[in-house]
């Protein structure tokens, strides 16, 4: 891909992605949306352990990390989460700051962040971060790691439907461990088919806010 850089409007602090016509996040509540769906979705605190691996497709304005982080932080779990993002536009890091912007209750986190946005790894006492740039559906074959929850946080599938093609989502369930979670905040029907060809178990829950549904998905345990 020639351009990698991520192109910007701004709508009342919120920034949408002239390449993909759809907003970074919620106009509603990113904040809210983003807890809703990727934590509370991915069983979120409960599961937490000290090494917890999450991966995210899509790693935009940083939201997901950053309510992620605060969430391991307020649960009082110990050691470090693991966070890998792959993200084919980054976002540059003054447009990251001023997106987070839109947060007030992350500040003093996202404060603390900002230092090393545009950096493609970091590590905090509580925190290992790596971003993959470049095509999902290029980089994600290639890489070795496994999770425990992904975060499907691609813009919609009708604006860019190559992040959610049957290929990608085979890998998405590829890197999975027994027993790790997927969600996404959509319920289009050709993803939640692309997830259950790739044998995870999908189910189609209440989503947030005038989203009537979201998806989530798990890779089945071993039979005993």
């Amino acid at each position: 891909m020639a351009d990698q850089s991520a192109e910007l409007d701004w709508r009342d602090g919120t920034p949408v992605s002239t390449r993909f016509d759809d907003p970074y996040f919620s106009l509603e509540n990113g904040l809210a949306e983003t807890r809703h769906v990727f934590l509370t979705g991915n069983g979120l605190p409960e599961r937490f352990y000290d090494g917890f691996r999450i991966a995210e497709l899509g790693f935009g304005t940083g939201l997901n990390l950053l309510a992620a982080l605060d969430l391991w932080r307020q649960s009082g779990q110990t050691g470090r989460l693991h966070f890998t993002t792959f993200e084919a536009y980054p976002l540059t890091p003054e447009q990251m700051i001023r997106a987070q912007a839109a947060f007030p209750d992350l500040g003093p986190l996202a404060q603390e962040l900002a230092p090393h946005w545009g950096q493609r790894r970091f590590a905090l006492p509580d925190l290992s971060f790596e971003m993959i740039e470049g095509d999902a559906r290029e980089t994600l074959p290639q890489w070795t790691g496994t999770v425990d929850a992904w975060f499907l946080d691609g813009f919609s599938p009708a604006k860019n439907p190559e992040l959610w093609n049957a290929e990608l989502m085979a890998q998405v369930a590829r890197h999975m461990t027994p027993g790790a979670t997927a969600a996404t905040y959509t319920a289009a029907g050709h993803v939640r088919r692309a997830l259950a060809a790739a044998g995870l178990e999908v189910t189609r829950v209440p989503g947030y806010g005038r989203k009537r549904h979201m998806t989530l998905a798990t890779h089945p345990m071993p039979a005993a």
